[in-house]
C-alpha cells in the first residue's frame, strides 16, 4: 500500500486480510539498520520485535490512563526527549491530543498500526508507525516504561524518529524543540535574571503557558542523580504557580508550587517551610498535595535551577488541557513564509549592503505598549540550517517592503540569536506603532520554508509586505532613425532568411541572431526560448512571425538591456539577488510570486543569470502585461480573463 496511505485507509485494508498477514509494516520507516544509525556505523546488532514477543512484557498494554509516568531513557535513548514526555504526560488534555487512547494491543482491531499526532513544520501532523521495535537480546534499549509496561512512550519515540529520519538523529534535539513537537506551542530558555523572575512569577504563569525548570548536574551522562533536597538532576518539573505569603515574623516571601513528573515527592527540604503561619500553609494544600507536587521556598529554587524553559499557547492550542483553562490566553499571529535563493533567501544582516533586503518582510502593528514573543521556526529539520531574524522599526508607517538604503541607515530593535534549532524564539518590548519583522537564514542563498508566530498579551496584526506588480515604464522603445540605420547591416541577413512576406520565425531568428552578434555573451539570446519570446513580445498578432521592423526594435531594445544588465552583473553573469532590481529598472515592479516563477524558470544551478537569460525574463513579462493592459484599459489593476488568455500569459 503506498507510503502516503491515511490511518483510516491502512487500518481497514489490513482488518480485511488474514491472520499474521494483517500486521503493519511500515514501508517508510523499516525495521532496518539505517532507521537506528543513519550516518554512524554501530557494531551492535539490533533486531525488531512487536511487544508481545519482546522478553518479560507479557501483560503489556498501550496506555493505562491512570498510571504514572515511569519512563526511562534505557541504554540508547535521550534524557532530553524523556523529559518532553513526561511535561507531556502532566498535561493530560495536551496528552491525548499527541497519543490518541483509542490504541490497544488487544482485541480484534489489533493490527500492529498506530498513530500519533505532532507539531512538524507549521501544523500537526498524524504520524503513522507499526510496531516493530528495535531490541538487543530481546531487551528494549530506547525509551522504555521502567514498570508499567505500557508501550505508548517507546511507539512515540519511533514516531518522533520517523520524522527525523532515525532514531541516531534524535540525539542531536534539546528540550525546546521537544516541548514545541509535543504541544504546538511556542518554546523560549530565558535566565534567572530579577526582571525575568518578575516576568515568569508574575505574569506568565497567569497565562497559558507551561513553565519548566532542570536542576543541571556536572556529570554529563544521563544518569539521574539526587540532590540533598531530594530535587532529581536532569529532571523537569513543572512550575505551577507562585504565591507571596507572610513568615511568622511578617517578613513576606515567595514560596513557588512545583510538580514532578513521576508524581513522586522527593523534596526533603520540608523543615523550610515551618517559617510559614498554618492556615497560609493549609490555604495552599501543604501536606495534602497529590503526589509529586510540593512547595519550594523562591531561596531554595534559586539555588536549586538556573533558567525557566517557556511554552507558549494560544487559546487554540491550550484549550484541551484543564490546568491552563482559567489562564488567560496569549494572542497569536502566525505566517508561513519561504527562503527562496534569488527571490528571498538574503542571509542575515552581515549581507546588508548586498542582499539583506530580499528576505521576507512582515509588518507587525501594535495599538498599545506590549512585550511580544517572536518565533521562526524552520521546515528543514533533518539537515536544519543557520537562522534568526531581526526586528526594525517601520518609521515611515508605509505598507511596502522597505529597501536595501533603509537597512544602511538604521539600526535594528531587536537581532535574535542564530542557531540551527529548529526554531528561533526572542522576547521583545515594543511601543505602540509598525514594525518590520525580517526572518532570515545566517547564509545568504540557503533555501528553506519557516513558520512566523507572535504571541502578545494584546491583539496585535501581523500580515506580509510585498511589492504590487506593475509595469512603471514601457520596457520596449521603438528605433530611431539613427538606430534604424545602424541595424541596416543585418537587413541582407535578415531578408535571405524571410520568406515572401519578408517574415521570418522564430527558428530563423535562432539562425540569425547567431551570426550576427558580435560575441558569445551576447549570442546567448540566440536559443528557441528566447527568440520564441522575441516573436510574441514584438509581434503578437504575426501569426509566430517577425518583421524587419520588429527585429529592428528588438536589436534597438537589445543594447539598453544590456547596458542595465552590465550595471548589475558580476562578472559575464548575473546573480539572481540583482534580477529583480535590474527588472525595475527596466520598467517592471515584481512581488516575490513573479520573481520566484521566472527563478525557476531560468536561474542556473550557480545561482546566476545569463544575458540570454535576463533578455528571456524582459519579453516574458512585457507579454504577461500586454495581454493584462490590454485586458484592463481603466488600469484598476484587476481584469477578468479567460482560460486561454491566461493560459498565453
Amino acid at each position: 500500500m503506498p507510503a502516503d496511505s491515511s490511518y483510516e485507509e491502512i487500518r481497514e485494508e489490513l482488518l480485511r486480510s488474514p491472520g499474521q498477514s494483517n500486521l503493519y509494516e511500515d514501508p517508510a520507516f523499516p525495521p532496518i539498520q539505517t532507521s537506528i544509525f543513519y550516518h554512524q556505523k554501530s557494531s551492535i546488532k539490533f533486531s525488531w520485535r512487536r511487544p508481545k514477543d519482546i522478553e518479560g512484557t507479557e501483560n503489556s498494554v498501550f496506555l493505562l490512563d491512570n498510571s504514572s509516568f515511569d519512563c526511562v531513557p534505557g541504554s540508547l535513548g535521550d534524557r532530553w526527549l524523556v523529559n518532553c514526555l513526561g511535561i507531556l504526560h502532566s498535561c493530560r488534555g495536551l496528552f491525548y491530543r499527541v497519543v490518541p487512547a483509542d490504541q490497544s494491543f488487544n482485541g480484534p482491531e489489533y493490527c500492529g498500526l498506530f498513530r500519533f499526532r505532532l507539531w512538524w513544520c507549521g501544523e500537526w501532523t498524524e504520524v503513522i508507525v507499526d510496531d516493530l521495535l528495535p531490541v538487543v537480546d530481546g531487551k528494549l534499549i530506547f525509551i522504555q516504561s521502567q514498570q508499567s509496561k505500557q508501550y505508548w512512550p517507546a511507539l512515540l519515540e519511533k514516531a518522533y524518529a520517523k520524522l527525523h529520519g532515525s532514531y541516531e538523529a534524535l540525539k542531536y534535539g534539546n528540550l525546546l524543540d521537544g516541548l514545541a513537537n509535543l504541544t504546538g506551542g511556542c518554546a523560549e530558555q530565558i535566565g534567572f535574571s530579577p526582571a525575568a523572575l518578575e516576568l515568569v512569577f508574575n505574569r506568565i504563569l497567569n497565562r497559558t503557558s507551561i513553565v519548566t525548570v532542570v536542576a543541571t548536574s556536572e556529570d554529563k551522562s544521563q544518569n539521574l542523580t539526587q540532590l540533598r533536597n531530594g530535587i532529581i538532576t536532569g529532571c523537569s518539573y513543572r512550575v505551577l504557580s507562585a504565591e507571596e505569603i507572610p513568615t511568622k515574623t511578617g517578613e513576606r516571601q515567595r514560596l513557588l508550587h512545583l510538580q514532578s513528573p513521576y508524581q513522586t515527592t522527593d523534596y526533603a527540604s520540608r523543615t523550610a517551610l515551618d517559617l510559614y503561619p498554618l492556615q497560609e500553609k493549609e490555604r495552599l494544600g501543604i501536606g495534602f498535595l497529590p503526589e509529586g507536587e510540593f512547595w519550594m521556598p523562591e531561596g531554595e529554587f534559586l539555588s536549586t535551577f538556573d533558567h525557566f524553559d517557556l511554552i507558549y499557547m494560544d487559546s487554540d492550542t491550550s484549550f484541551d488541557e484543564s490546568t491552563l483553562q482559567r489562564k488567560i490566553p496569549f494572542h497569536m499571529r502566525v505566517w508561513e513564509g519561504r527562503w527562496q535563493k534569488g527571490v528571498t533567501a538574503g542571509g542575515c544582516r552581515n549581507n546588508v549592503d548586498t542582499s539583506f533586503h530580499i528576505n521576507p518582510q512582515f509588518l507587525l502593528i501594535t495599538a498599545e505598549d506590549d512585550e511580544v514573543v517572536i518565533s521562526v521556526h524552520q521546515h528543514l529539520c533533518l539537515s536544519p540550517i543557520v537562522i534568526g531574524f531581526s526586528i526594525y522599526v517601520n518609521s515611515n508607517a508605509q505598507f511596502h517592503r522597505l529597501e536595501a538604503a533603509h537597512f544602511k541607515k538604521r539600526h535594528a530593535t531587536l537581532h535574535s540569536s542564530y542557531t540551527n534549532t529548529q526554531q528561533v524564539t526572542a522576547r521583545c518590548r515594543l511601543t505602540s506603532g509598525q514594525y518590520v519583522i525580517i526572518p532570515t537564514s545566517f547564509e545568504a542563498g540557503q533555501e528553506a520554508a519557516f513558520t512566523l508566530r507572535v504571541y502578545s498579551s494584546v491583539p496585535v496584526n501581523l500580515g506580509i509586505l510585498d511589492d504590487i506588480p506593475a509595469q512603471l515604464k514601457p520596457a520596449v522603445q521603438r528605433a530611431t532613425n539613427e538606430d534604424a540605420a545602424h541595424a541596416k547591416v543585418f537587413e541582407a541577413a535578415f531578408l535571405q532568411l524571410a520568406d515572401e512576406r519578408k517574415t521570418i520565425n522564430a527558428f530563423d531568428l535562432v539562425d540569425l541572431l547567431d551570426a550576427v552578434l558580435p560575441n558569445d555573451y551576447v549570442k546567448s539570446c540566440a536559443t528557441p526560448e528566447c527568440c520564441r519570446e522575441v516573436v510574441l513580445a514584438f509581434n503578437p498578432f504575426g501569426g509566430g512571425r517577425l518583421t524587419y521592423q520588429s527585429f529592428r526594435d528588438f536589436v534597438f531594445n537589445l543594447r539598453i538591456w544590456q547596458g542595465t544588465f552590465k550595471a548589475h552583473c558580476l562578472g559575464a553573469v548575473l546573480p539572481a539577488e540583482k534580477l529583480k532590481q535590474a527588472l525595475q529598472e527596466v520598467g517592471f515592479r515584481l512581488n516575490s510570486d513573479i520573481l520566484s516563477l521566472l527563478m525557476l524558470r531560468h536561474m542556473r544551478k550557480e545561482g546566476t543569470l545569463r544575458f540570454g537569460d535576463f533578455i528571456t525574463c524582459i519579453l516574458h513579462l512585457q507579454t504577461a502585461f500586454s495581454i493584462f493592459n490590454r485586458k484592463d484599459p481603466s488600469q484598476a489593476g484587476k481584469t477578468t480573463m479567460t482560460m486561454a488568455e491566461v493560459s498565453l500569459a
